[in-house]
């Protein structure tokens, strides 16, 4: 059988914002708006977005993974644009996405991102919901969501009781199944930020513990990101990815994407990701290579 390649871009933070109404400016999203008017406008690019998604385009992976951020102030006005991006992404058999923080960045719009990506959202059994399982060749895809609103200056996540204890079932359940798990969450799962973090993160550190997965994929933390937490039958790889629409800025790398391929290795498994990013002339090219498991 051949390999499976799954590709994983993460935080596009689609450009340009729309302009808000006066109304949608209250709360949290006023700093949102002056943060992005005067810092994030520079740096967060549609033609950097572009270029990167037109070489994984050139890779024809199997599938791709997009662990959320898509809009910035989550405003009505920037749902549709996301839509027609991701539909040129991919159709929603081929690509699967999950919400981030700024996709529920207020109460008054957090229902919009299932609404708008239903199709890439729904799970095998046809309910959107998380945690969610998609199937996708030797793949299970589990889908879940820290996306909550939150108080001005914070960015946490949270996955809640409810959703932890439906993943144990759901973890319980493919345990006698030949698939590679591959867990999709926006925030990671270890932070020393702690208006940034997952804040029941030790509870699902708990989980993976005792049930396991193959490979966990997050964004957020918008920097390349390789850490091992203890899974029941080894150590589990945890990777991040930069946003993909970024310059280089500060401490914070240029926009890239993990591309992984994935096969069976007698008994087991055998995964090897490829980093591929922005370099120098605006191309795109691979940053490294490396086998995880």
């Amino acid at each position: 059988m051949a390999p499976f390649t799954l590709a994983h871009l993460s935080d596009p933070h689609l450009a340009p914002l729309p302009k808000p109404r006066l109304i949608e400016l209250a709360g949290k999203r006023a700093l949102g708006y002056v943060n992005w008017t005067r810092n994030r406008h520079k740096y967060q690019r549609r033609e950097v977005l572009d270029a990167l998604v037109a070489d994984m385009k050139a890779q024809a992976p199997d599938h791709i993974a997009v662990t959320g951020d898509l809009v910035n102030l989550a405003l009505e006005a920037e749902f549709a644009p996301a839509r027609a991006w991701l539909d040129d992404v991919g159709p929603p058999d081929r690509v699967t996405t999950i919400p981030g923080n700024h996709d529920a960045y207020v109460r008054a719009t957090f229902h919009r991102f299932g609404e708008t990506f239903a199709p890439y959202l729904t799970g095998d059994d046809g309910r959107i919901g998380f945690p969610s399982v998609r199937r996708r060749g030797p793949l299970a895809l589990i889908s879940l969501s820290t996306a909550v609103p939150t108080l001005p200056l914070m960015a946490t996540g949270t996955l809640g009781r409810d959703q932890l204890a439906a993943l144990e079932a759901l973890l319980e359940s493919l345990a006698a199944e030949d698939v590679f798990r591959v867990l999709l969450v926006h925030h990671p799962l270890k932070s020393s930020a702690r208006q940034k973090r997952m804040t029941d993160a030790p509870a699902l550190l708990a989980l993976l513990k005792r049930h396991g997965v193959e490979l966990v994929l997050h964004g957020h933390d918008h920097i390349h990101s390789t850490i091992w937490v203890e899974g029941p039958n080894g150590n589990i790889p945890v990777l991040g990815v930069p946003s993909a629409s970024a310059l280089a800025h500060g401490h914070y790398p240029a926009a890239a994407y993990n591309l992984f391929t994935i096969e069976k290795d007698n008994a087991g498994w055998r995964c090897e990701q490829t980093v591929r990013g922005l370099g120098a002339g605006f191309q795109i090219g691979q940053i490294k290579h490396a086998r995880l498991i």
